[in-house]
């Protein structure tokens, strides 16, 4: 089978049909979750290949743009253009002259699993692109309202509630309630999303928090604290390092979010009861 005709980009549920183990006889619909590569390039040049759910890939590009340190704002983004093609889908990022010279210097090129993080950096330098500041708000957040929006977090998770296969992030006020929710098939496409959607809104994040569904790996509290994100609260663990790199960040870090008992890893000052 050709790519082509393996890869469809074109929605992000895919309907199929399925067999019981205990019933071979019988077949039923279910739907999964699609896996697109998509190629970004910048000003024409290729940069990555990413594996991720075809939807909001506007959201994406700034997101994946900001987080990964290849422009400063997206005042630095000039246009976004989406291409669909036979192999996947190709995003097209023209950014300022000035943010191009300084991405050709980087040169990182890689080809990423679904997701991946790090893969194709050339150097340990590379991997730690830390924003210039450290968080310097300190908003407080209410024990119980965290719990309030955990007990929510899946309201919005269209794709993972029909196919359980995907990661999701969701922006929260400090009143418990959900500004933003955005899937994908890979954690840190999920976390690219949203910070995409909260720059291109301009959304003011001074009493809001993050919720995450997957582990809190160092990524994933680098690319948040490009939007100033002082609070990230996962369902899963963290690694060490990113409990040493929240801590450094000033970022208030939870962990283990699956009931109403949780870690606190970092900068508990934010919390209250």
């Amino acid at each position: 089978m050709t790519s082509s005709k393996l890869v469809k980009s074109n929605a992000p549920l895919d309907p199929i049909e399925i067999f019981k183990s205990d019933s071979l006889e019988n077949s039923y619909q279910e739907f999964v979750a699609e896996e697109t590569p998509v190629a970004i390039t910048f000003n024409g040049i290729s940069h990555a290949v990413m594996m991720t759910t075809p939807q909001d890939l506007e959201d994406f590009a700034y997101g994946f743009s900001i987080s990964e340190g290849l422009v400063k704002n997206i005042d630095d983004i000039f246009s976004i253009e989406i291409n669909q093609v036979d192999q996947g889908i190709e995003l097209n990022i023209e950014i300022s002259s000035e943010a191009f010279m300084k991405l050709k210097d980087r040169r990182k090129n890689l080809a990423g699993r679904t997701g991946c993080g790090i893969c194709g950096s050339e150097s340990l330098s590379q991997i730690f692109i830390e924003s210039e500041n450290k968080i310097s708000n300190n908003s407080l957040f209410d024990l119980n309202i965290i719990k309030r929006a955990l007990e929510k977090f899946g309201d919005n998770q269209i794709i993972k509630n029909k196919t359980g296969s995907t990661h999701a992030c969701s922006l929260f006020d400090n009143k418990g309630d959900i500004l933003c929710t955005r899937e994908d098939v890979g954690r840190h496409n999920a976390l690219d999303k949203l910070i995409g959607f909260t720059l291109k809104k301009k959304i003011n994040l001074e009493n809001t928090f993050l919720v995450i569904s997957s582990r809190a790996s160092f990524e994933m509290i680098q690319k948040a604290s490009f939007i100033g994100c002082q609070l990230i609260v996962a369902i899963s663990a963290p690694t060490a390092l990113a409990v040493r790199l929240a801590n450094n960040m000033n970022i208030t870090l939870a962990g283990f979010a699956k009931n109403k008992v949780f870690n606190i890893y970092t900068h508990k000052k934010r919390l209250n009861v």
